[in-house]
């Protein structure tokens, strides 16, 4: 109970950092819009906002990578993955998480904090514009958003082992479903339920036909 105690608390931080990271998506929408506008309608384009767009983007794809991590919805070769076994899962999982996950993460936190460092103490600014925006914040996302991936790595290295041990996959923080998934699970469950209909029916109609039968064998 405590490790799963501990496997939801992390996943409800990296389901809270993405939640809060997508609300960016917002202010993106009303940077573009802003920029044609003044661009195709006033003529006088902005020289910020392509600067400034491509930071709140990249920032959203960096924070919410934990929280992809957390609903296990980073891509994945699904038509071979889906047929194994529970334990033949983690164990692959498992052996690619110390091969490349850790590795490639720990590279990314130790190039991000040496990039944060140097722009902080250059004040860098964009350079694709004159007068672009500062970068300092932008290249600070990169360290901390490495290091809310490798909490959550850590859970699902915990999460292989528990499968390992026990066969089966601890629970996870459930959150919103993407339509097609539901769809396909809402017909899965039809198709089930449409199955059973009928299963019960063809058992009534066959024990009717046996009650007939013996009925007019013993007249």
């Amino acid at each position: 109970m405590k490790l799963q105690r501990f496997l939801l608390t992390i996943d409800g931080i990296s389901t809270l950092t993405g939640k809060a990271s997508a609300w960016l998506m917002v202010v993106l929408t009303a940077v573009v819009c802003y920029d044609v506008f003044m661009r195709y309608v006033l003529n006088s384009p902005t020289l910020w906002a392509f600067d400034v767009s491509y930071m709140l983007y990249g920032t959203v794809f960096m924070m919410c990578g934990a929280y992809t991590l957390a609903q296990n919805g980073h891509v994945r070769g699904d038509f071979l993955y889906s047929a194994m076994r529970p334990r033949k899962q983690a164990a692959i999982d498992l052996a690619l998480y110390i091969v490349f996950f850790f590795p490639g993460i720990l590279a990314l936190c130790y190039a991000g904090i040496g990039y944060a460092s140097e722009s902080w103490s250059l004040n860098e600014h964009s350079s694709l514009t004159s007068g672009g925006p500062p970068l300092y914040h932008f290249k600070t996302v990169i360290p901390i958003a490495g290091a809310l991936v490798m909490l959550q790595g850590l859970a699902e290295v915990v999460r292989c082992v528990m499968c390992l041990r026990t066969g089966v996959w601890p629970e996870r923080l459930k959150d919103v479903s993407e339509i097609d998934i539901v769809a396909t699970q809402l017909e899965q469950s039809t198709l089930v339920d449409e199955a059973d209909r009928k299963r019960v029916i063809e058992s009534v109609h066959k024990v009717e036909r046996t009650d007939a039968a013996q009925n007019k064998g013993g007249r």
